[in-house]
């Protein structure tokens, strides 16, 4: 049996046994066949146990297409059949033994109410003696350690994309390691934003338009196009991989909810970088319940007049538009009552952050994510255009939003693979330059086996997000494969942070050596764009109320 017909066989069985979760915990949230708000909640840990198991036989059944797609182009060599079989008997052990959620939570199958006898057809031959008992070795992993250490910097294996994609990777990777790299960790330890020639540098290569319609002036390429450029820009620097989320989640808000006139005003300006965008929707004390925000839209005369306050506000000071969600019909509490507007502002210093009238602000100071600066705002009276209400339309505020998810969560994924991939190779360099007991630390097996796993995981993460690029370009729903790509990626960028501050060892720790920027930048990835644990909510609602 070849490895790709082990993998296939592997999807089977994990499909298999997450089929009978999603089963028994549906029984145990449901009363009379309907999913019970309080029985979710009060079995919150199988539910979002649910969700990772969802995501890891989501990781399976992409590792397994890639395996097969690489064994029909002959480009399926030593290095990525070491990352398949790995990573295949990997997250089966731990689909079958227990499944980390984070550091302190681990969900087994007995979490969901699953008997032995229920679980052990699915342990059948391949998957239990060809995979899980010869898939993650001491050999195989040995061998792919030593793979890594002959190998160039950059992705471990190949990643399975056309030309094109791979010459945009280039592109990226050398803009980054001549613009960024050098500079990045002075950038975060003065807290200092990311100059305006690097801005000015992306989007000469058309950063800010790669998803913008030609007919609007961007390159008018996709999903995937965006995941390569995110996650090499953030390889470099989170900061500067993240500017184009801005234009990006702005693009795709006019895109699918503006009009016309909205359109051709804003998409070209967005596209060639004139104008800086930033997204203004959460509130002190609502976090993840936007239906609970108060910040207040006032119809008067021609404009709408704003009053409230919104936190963690990325990049604001040096924005020229903010998209803003506020409540427009006080009657409605919920997401109907919701808007969203284009309001323009005048660009702001350190020293005036907010020369609007109305609007006032002060600085979050942060561990990581530095470069473009967080801010609390405060709206006292700001006029925005009647014409500025997104689509012309009061109360679609939420639904407009609701259409960008998907690729926000895409594009969170990808540069959560290059935050991984940034501290994979800072952990491998140092492993190969830093002698102790009279060999390099990458000759001890422990840090090998830690910079082995690394690059499986990275790999794993990268095929689930690019899989989620595709659908998005295909034009199917992908909700939930864009929601597991974003909840695994997080963990995976923070995990190989981990691993690589710790082959640093003391030197990790101080404030000179970049794996420690890595380290801060890795851990907020688990909590924007949607919390680890909403997350996973999310994701297990829609497969209880019958999702695929």
């Amino acid at each position: 049996m070849t490895l790709d017909d082990l993998a296939r066989q592997a999807q089977l069985a994990a499909e298999g046994l997450l089929d009978c979760a999603v089963t028994a915990v549906r029984e145990r949230v449901s009363i009379k066949g309907q999913l019970d708000a309080a029985k979710i909640e009060a079995e919150q840990r199988a539910v979002h146990g649910l969700a990772w198991l969802a995501t890891y036989v989501e990781a399976i059944r992409e590792i397994a297409a890639y395996a097969r797609r690489m064994h029909e182009e002959s480009r399926f060599g030593e290095t990525e059949q070491l990352l398949t079989r790995i990573g295949l008997g990997e997250y089966l052990s731990q689909i079958f033994g227990g499944i980390p959620m984070n550091q302190g939570e681990i969900v087994r199958l007995s979490d969901f109410g699953l008997e032995d006898s229920g679980i052990e057809p699915f342990r059948d031959q391949p998957v239990n003696e060809m995979l899980i008992r010869s898939g993650n070795t001491p050999a195989n992993r040995a061998a792919l350690a030593a793979q890594i250490k002959d190998a160039h910097e950059g992705a471990v294996g190949d990643p399975g994309l056309d030309e094109t994609f791979e010459a945009i990777r280039g592109e990226m990777r050398r803009f980054a390691d001549a613009e960024v790299v050098p500079n990045a960790q002075d950038w975060h330890r003065a807290n200092a934003y990311i100059p305006l020639e690097v801005i000015a540098g992306l989007s000469e290569m058309g950063v800010f338009g790669l998803t913008i319609p030609e007919a609007y002036g961007g390159m008018g390429l996709g999903k995937v196009a965006m995941c390569v450029v995110s996650e090499e820009l953030s390889r470099g620097y989170i900061g500067v991989g993240s500017l184009g989320t801005r234009s990006e989640i702005a693009a795709e808000l006019i895109m699918v909810g503006g009009d016309e006139a909205q359109k051709k005003k804003y998409l070209p300006k967005i596209a060639s970088g004139e104008i800086l965008p930033t997204a203004v929707f959460t509130e002190p004390n609502t976090g993840s319940d936007l239906a609970s925000l108060r910040t207040r839209a006032t119809r008067e005369g021609d404009s709408y007049v704003v009053n409230g306050a919104k936190t963690w506000i990325t990049h604001p000071v040096r924005a020229d538009l903010m998209t803003l969600l506020a409540r427009t019909d006080p009657h409605e509490r919920g997401y109907k009552g919701l808007s969203m507007f284009l309001a323009e502002k005048p660009r702001g210093t350190d020293a005036d952050p907010f020369p609007a009238k109305g609007m006032s602000g002060g600085e979050i100071e942060v561990l990581g994510y530095r470069g473009m600066k967080e801010y609390e705002i405060a709206f006292d009276g700001f006029r925005v255009p009647a014409e500025a209400l997104l689509g012309g339309v009061e109360g679609q505020g939420f639904k407009q939003l609701m259409e960008t998810f998907e690729s926000a969560r895409i594009q969170t994924a990808a540069r959560a693979v290059g935050v991984a991939q940034c501290a994979f190779e800072l952990g491998l360099r140092y492993a190969k330059e830093r002698v102790q007991f009279g060999k390099t630390l990458i000759h001890f097996p422990r840090v090998a086996d830690k910079l082995a796993m690394m690059a499986v995981e990275i790999h794993i993460a990268r095929q689930i997000t690019y899989f989620a690029g595709r659908a998005k370009d295909e034009g199917r729903r992908c909700d939930l494969e864009a929601g597991m790509a974003k909840l695994l990626g997080a963990r995976v960028a923070w995990a190989a942070a981990d691993n690589a501050l710790q082959i640093h060892g003391g030197n990790g720790f101080a404030l000179e050596y970049p794996i420690s920027r890595v380290l801060c930048d890795a851990r907020i990835l688990n909590i924007f764009e949607g919390a680890a644990e909403i997350q996973a909510q999310v994701i297990a609602r829609r497969l209880l109320e019958g999702g695929n």
